[in-house]
């Protein structure tokens, strides 16, 4: 009997996805809570784009972007910023969804309750990205359409090819997210973390630029991140842009930096929560 009982309460697959649903659940329903924050979502990156459409044609010939064409092997530099920013804004999701979520848990005191609960403490952070990710693809199709109406936006590319190219790389960020939201709980300070990591990830993956603008002593940064040969190749696979390697290598190495970065994220993870809870703050900020 004891066996039995054993057994019914070891985790079996189906109750690792109703953990996953009903923490992405919980997360959605907060979400809709506060409607405006649906509005900004969209709005937030079309009033970005707005700067830097109107900054792209003043430095356009004839509406092509011809000095632009000189670094990335295209004149379509709205589509190349669009583009850009919609995998940005999904590095976005990884980092605030992992993240900071746990250090909303500290402010409301409820991360040590959930860390007793008999659940993976990577499978609840896995679920706090669900509805994030499924927001960020919402209101990134809505930001593309409108944004498209307004401004312009084109492909001449393989959308297929180019989506399963993006796959990879949201897994190796997953990793990356293990490894960051391991830091939130040693250093507490999950605000200016998420802020200078995100801002400075995303510059040196070119979002809204190609890499090979960027200065020679800081292209080495640039060159040494796997994101932005996931950038590169989606926009290859889009737009027809030069790449910065050949393609087959570029999608070699987002498929490494998964691997890598999953094995990698989760063993940092078991590392410093064990270190924390070893030293008694895992709840304190």
């Amino acid at each position: 009997m004891g066996t039995n009982d054993q057994s019914l309460s070891r985790p079996n697959f189906f109750s690792q996805l109703r953990l996953l649903a009903a923490v992405a659940h919980k997360d959605w329903l907060v979400y809709w809570r506060y409607p405006l924050n649906a509005t900004s979502s969209v709005l937030q990156p079309i009033v970005w784009l707005v700067p830097i459409y109107f900054m792209g044609l003043a430095f356009s010939i004839n509406g092509k972007a011809v000095g632009f064409a000189g670094y990335s092997g295209t004149t379509n530099y709205i589509s190349f910023a669009l583009i850009g920013m919609v995998l940005g804004s999904f590095i976005d999701a990884v980092f605030w969804g992992m993240g900071f979520s746990l250090k909303e848990d500290m402010n409301t005191g409820v991360l040590e309750a959930n860390w007793l609960a008999p659940a993976s403490r990577l499978l609840i952070m896995t679920g706090r990205t669900f509805t994030s990710l499924t927001i960020t693809t919402i209101t990134s199709l809505l930001t593309l359409f409108i944004s498209g109406s307004l401004f312009g936006f084109s492909i001449i590319g393989n959308l297929g090819l180019a989506i399963l190219t993006v796959l990879p790389m949201l897994v190796g960020l997953y990793g990356f997210g293990f490894a960051f939201a391991a830091l939130v709980l040693v250093l507490r300070d999950a605000n200016t973390m998420v802020d200078v990591s995100n801002f400075l990830v995303q510059t040196f993956s070119g979002t809204s630029y190609p890499v090979t603008a960027l200065p020679r002593y800081l292209l080495p940064f640039a060159l040494a991140l796997p994101l932005t040969y996931g950038f590169d190749a989606v926009r290859h696979l889009l737009l027809g842009t030069r790449t910065l390697l050949p393609l087959p290598l570029e999608i070699g190495l987002m498929l490494t930096f998964m691997l890598i970065m999953i094995v990698f994220g989760i063993w940092i993870f078991r590392r410093l929560e064990y270190r924390v809870r070893m030293k008694g703050t895992l709840g304190t900020h």
